[in-house]
């Protein structure tokens, strides 16, 4: 996608020309997004896009870059004061006004940061959202408080995060940067980009990147050295913050925010499981995120959009924005974990056999917190329909940061009297319901190159042999061993597999369940006993959800929820004997 249906203005300003580009209604609540290094403004091209559906989305190439004019000379024509100046003659041409929402990455953050804490800049900045960038005056601070204090922990933070900074110390040296850019580095970083980075192909970078980047080189030089040695003890944000922190952002460690809030009176957290150029790789996140934190500090009524306040749920840094797609969701288990990522802020994709229920299970994750959810009628079973399935999520929402294959049937009876459709039956969904998902969704999360997450839902039953469930527990156990083999492949992809088994829950299951071998009579007392002894037992599934967001937030491999699931899985590993002398005993249904 390009910017070429965006209105452009030149704003001149401190010796330079700005190239500005405007999306969306003028007259709602302006959005400001501020690219990094070496990039232009068409880095927020597709976030820009989505962006534009509600807000006035304003970009500008930073002086110096893209189809802005570079400052001459260009030492001392790059420091925090003048980009400073250029950010408010931008506003004030777009939104004089009214106080705009800034939003930067990398440079465009840093930057940013500068905006947010200086005093000239006050009222005019409604709220800010960072990604990989932070304040130079921040930073500064975090340096001198290690070096001041030094223990083993501090010391290998300041390690850590000067090998991350080695590209800074290249762009100090003289003349050698500007060589590289204009030459084989200019060339070849669009490739680097999409080998490293898993950036899409496409128009971008643009043909202006070599002087981009030349330019773009005095950014370090004009800022860096000054700041860190000598920061700012005021640089105190005057407005909201939310900080986007890619957990695989290999040029920023993870520590540099943790005495933040010492800086930011009001401040969102929220991480990403990504690489760097999360705008190019990443839009749907933080266009969900972006228009969720304008929306909470909107104060203006006129916004386009209702304001919807910012999910409180624990898990609502690691989830919020994500797209989480879970199967079986209409009722039970899978519908609780639907809602309890749906409280965290995450989209959702509901899917079932039942369609109205789906649909239900949607509609309330988008009262109790996901910024959007979509009902899907699917046969989990059926690879065909699977595969139309991740092909139009993929197309119209994204690509599934967490994927939970829940749907399961419930199936009991002596093995002689299981008919090989019985046997079928309980395969196709238990098993290859989860095969299918794993397999198409899976291979999104692979490709995309940007880390993921897959749920399996097994069951206690998967490790405690039964005479009573032959195939359930089969297609249970398949499901184990599926999600450690899985686990093993895709952890040089960084996607995580975990595998859930929860023991008794006191969910409709067992009133679905299938009893081989008896008549029709016989199967309704069989699950009205059954749905008895799951109702005394009354775990509800509420507490399998929050083991199954836990267990994406550790990567747990093999997660037994329930008391007798845990003590099984320790009998399973001990003393296996003991479980099959039990697995004797007629249940006593």
């Amino acid at each position: 996608m390009n910017l070429s249906q965006a209105r452009e203005r030149y704003v001149r300003t401190g010796g330079v020309e700005l190239c500005v580009a405007e999306l969306g209604d003028a007259d709602r609540p302006t959005v400001v997004l501020v690219h990094g290094y070496p990039d232009s403004k068409e880095v927020w091209s597709e976030v820009a896009r989505q962006l534009a559906e509600q807000w006035h989305v304003v970009l500008y190439d930073v002086r110096g870059h893209g189809r802005s004019t570079a400052p001459k000379p260009l030492r001392g024509g790059f420091t925090l004061e003048k980009l400073t100046d250029d950010f408010l003659a931008v506003i004030d041409a777009v939104s004089p006004d009214r106080p705009v929402h800034v939003v930067g990455h990398d440079w465009g953050s840093v930057q940013s940061w500068e905006f947010v804490t200086v005093g000239r800049t006050e009222g005019r900045i409604a709220s800010f959202t960072s990604m990989s960038g932070p304040s130079l005056d921040h930073f500064g601070h975090w340096i001198k408080q290690r070096m001041a204090r030094p223990t083993p922990r501090r010391v290998g933070q300041l390690l850590g995060q000067g090998a991350k900074s080695w590209y800074v110390y290249m762009l100090h040296t003289p003349v050698l940067p500007e060589l590289a850019w204009r030459g084989p580095l200019g060339r070849r970083w669009p490739r680097i980009l999409e080998r490293l980075e898993k950036v899409p192909p496409g128009d971008y970078p643009t043909a202006s990147l070599p002087d981009d980047a030349a330019h773009g080189a005095w950014l370090y030089r004009d800022n860096v050295r000054a700041r860190l040695s000598r920061p700012r003890a005021d640089a105190h944000a005057h407005a909201p913050v939310q900080l986007i922190t890619p957990t695989g952002d290999a040029f920023l460690s993870e520590r540099l925010y943790d005495e933040l809030e010492g800086w930011v009176p009001s401040l969102v957290r929220r991480s990403l499981p990504a690489k760097h150029w999360v705008p190019r790789t990443r839009p749907d996140q933080l266009a969900s995120w972006i228009t969720e934190f304008v929306s909470a500090n909107e104060s203006d009524e006129r916004a386009g959009a209702p304001r919807r306040p910012i999910p409180q749920s624990p898990y609502a840094q690691r989830f919020g924005g994500q797209l989480v797609l879970v199967t079986g969701a209409a009722s039970g288990i899978g519908r609780a974990t639907a809602f309890a990522f749906a409280e965290a802020g995450a989209r959702i994709v509901a899917v079932d056999r039942d369609a109205d229920g789906a649909a239900r299970t949607a509609g309330k994750a988008r009262l109790i917190g996901a910024p959007a959810a979509w009902g899907e009628a699917v046969d989990v079973g059926d690879e065909a329909a699977m595969e139309k399935l991740a092909a139009r999520v993929a197309a119209e929402y994204g690509t599934v940061d967490v994927l939970v294959n829940n749907a399961g049937i419930g199936l009991s009876g002596p093995f002689l009297e299981t008919t090989a459709e019985e046997w079928k039956k309980v395969l196709d969904v238990n098993l290859w319901g989860v095969v299918h998902g794993c397999r198409f969704f899976g291979k999104q999360m692979a490709d995309r190159g940007q880390g993921g997450h897959i749920v399996n839902m097994a069951s206690a039953a998967a490790f405690q042999p039964s005479r009573a469930l032959p195939a359930y527990s089969t297609s249970k156990a398949a499901v184990l061993m599926l999600s450690e083999c899985l686990r093993a492949e895709l952890a040089e992809k960084s996607i995580g597999v975990s595998a859930i088994c929860p023991g008794i829950v006191n969910t409709g299951i067992t009133g679905a369940a299938h009893f081989a071998g008896v008549d029709a009579a016989e199967q309704d007392r069989l699950r009205r006993r059954a749905g008895k002894l799951y109702g005394r037992r009354n775990y509800p599934p509420e507490k399998v959800a929050d083991a199954i967001l836990r267990a994406v937030v550790r990567n747990q491999a093999v997660v037994p929820v329930t008391p007798e699931a845990r003590g099984l899985r320790l009998l399973s590993r001990l003393s296996p004997g003991a479980l099959r002398s039990v697995a004797r005993l007629k249940p006593p249904l």
